[in-house]
């Protein structure tokens, strides 16, 4: 399957952050913690390469927090400042100031020396679709401020929000790039729901999240489903070619997914699968290692 999804207004989006960029003083992206490297977006390191920037690893509560910790040191080491969230609960939102703050300090103290007294740090918020800016948004500013939604593409345009007299916040749409050179950077973001699931194929990107998980999770997806290995040899030996479609197949009949003439309903199954990893069901799990 080929992964590519850019819609109209991402072109749009890149544009109006380009003419905005010079208003700010800080980035804040925002990636997924489950996908750190595949889940940021390179036009926003060209757009922002001489701006202060701190990434905050989203859904970490979904994460392997032994793997999140990794990525955390690994962008810290070039230089960053780095975060883990959880924006549904906003318990870090408190130190996401802090951290500007820090960042920005020397540019404050610059400011102080030429005479500018209390001009508010003015931040971007960045990120890829669905990754959480707009809650992230809402939690740090303690209201509703920006547009929330699960499913990508709910931010179609600019938004500045203050928070108090210090600080400033621009939402921006979620942006993908127009072209993945590494197709499993795409894989990885249909995975996460960054991608519309009506361009794709359900069942194909159930298959390829069956492989990642066991690559990294062995038993995981037996254990959630009651898979037992009878099943998986009986569901192999019918009609049901490969040992993927065996486990959909499987996850389909002890869910009691079927489909008229007892047959187990794989569609289903794998649109089953693909809610329960990207809402946390199958447990902490990451897609990506630094290494």
């Amino acid at each position: 399957m080929n992964y590519q999804w850019y819609p109209g207004h991402m072109t749009k989006a890149i544009r109006m952050m380009q003419e905005n960029i010079k208003l700010i003083d800080i980035i804040i992206e925002l990636t997924d913690a489950r996908i750190p490297a595949s889940g940021r977006n390179p036009d926003i390191d060209e757009l922002g390469k001489n701006k202060f920037r701190l990434i905050i690893l989203n859904k970490a509560d979904l994460a392997d927090p032994a793997i999140t910790k990794k990525w955390k040191e690994f962008y810290e080491a070039q230089g960053n400042f780095v975060l883990e969230m959880n924006s549904k609960t906003g318990n870090e939102a408190g130190k996401v100031k802090d951290v500007v703050q820090s960042a920005c300090a020397e540019k404050i103290e610059r400011d102080k020396k030429r005479g500018i007294v209390g001009r508010p740090i003015r931040a971007m918020v960045a990120g890829i679709p669905n990754v959480g800016k707009s809650t992230f948004i809402n939690k740090l500013a303690g209201r509703a401020s920006a547009k929330t939604g699960n499913k990508p593409g709910v931010t179609k345009g600019k938004q500045w929000i203050s928070l108090g007299k210090n600080m400033q916040l621009l939402d921006t749409p979620g942006i993908l790039w127009p072209k993945f050179e590494d197709q499993e950077v795409g894989l990885h973001l249909a995975l996460i729901g960054s991608m519309n699931d009506e361009n794709l194929d359900t069942v194909e990107l159930a298959c390829e999240l069956i492989k990642v998980l066991d690559k990294y999770y062995p038993g995981v997806i037996k254990e959630k489903y009651n898979i037992s290995e009878e099943q998986l040899i009986k569901f192999e030996e019918e009609q049901y070619a490969t040992k993927l479609s065996a486990v959909l197949s499987a996850i389909a009949e002890n869910r009691k997914l079927i489909k008229q003439g007892a047959v187990p309903d794989i569609d289903r199954a794998s649109a089953l699968l693909l809610d329960d990893f990207r809402n946390g069901r199958l447990g902490r799990l990451s897609l990506e290692r630094p290494e």
